[in-house]
């Protein structure tokens, strides 16, 4: 990592997850394989924001812990990358594993409990969704009926959505990333008895 750490991909240790790394890494992670319109591939660190926006549309009471756990549920991809779901599927237990304990980790790192509860697991899995829609139809080419056969019928948005819907230059996507995991770290800090790491700076 450009950290200098040493992740074990098989065996991760959650002392050597950095944020800086994780921002770098899904910055640089096209969604979609980069089949996506704009002048910037729609990065992973972008998707995460944006279903963060639309968990907190669905309930706008979620605190700092609830909102850095939707911010890291796809950070794993900063060292497995982002597989199309068919491909995933393809390779099947093995990789699923893998990825799983890499996500673990991660939480891990962050103070969060290796598992998320099942009521915020419920809702990350419901934003995500209705993000895939919406990147589906404004960025992939997909008509409304098409991405609704894959990906269901998706929630009412905010108006802010619009803002996360154009594809940021990596160089944003990494800090506008890192500006929210460090504002929920500092939130939860300052509220939270479990008092996160302070390895991320």
């Amino acid at each position: 990592m450009l950290s200098g750490r040493r992740l074990e991909i098989l065996d991760p240790s959650p002392l050597d997850v950095e944020l800086d790394d994780i921002a770098h890494g899904i910055a640089r992670v096209a969604r979609w394989n980069g089949q996506t319109r704009g002048a910037f591939p729609f990065s992973v660190a972008q998707h995460c924001c944006l279903v963060e926006a639309i968990a907190a549309g669905i309930d706008p009471r979620l605190g700092p812990a609830a909102r850095l756990t939707l911010l890291l549920h796809d950070a794993a991809e900063y060292v497995v990358g982002d597989l199309v779901t068919p491909l995933k599927a393809a390779l099947g237990e093995p990789f699923k594993a893998i990825e799983g304990r890499l996500q673990e980790a991660i939480f891990i790192a962050f103070g969060l409990p290796a598992q998320p509860p099942e009521d915020l697991r419920h809702l990350t899995k419901r934003a995500d969704r209705s993000a895939a829609w919406l990147e589906a139809t404004r960025l992939a080419g997909f008509s409304q009926d098409e991405a609704r056969q894959v990906f269901g019928r998706p929630d009412a948005f905010p108006e802010e959505i619009e803002s996360y819907l154009s594809p940021w230059p990596p160089e944003t996507a990494q800090e506008k990333f890192r500006a929210r995991v460090k504002d929920c770290l500092e939130r939860r800090a300052g509220g939270d008895p479990c008092q996160v790491r302070g390895r991320t700076p």
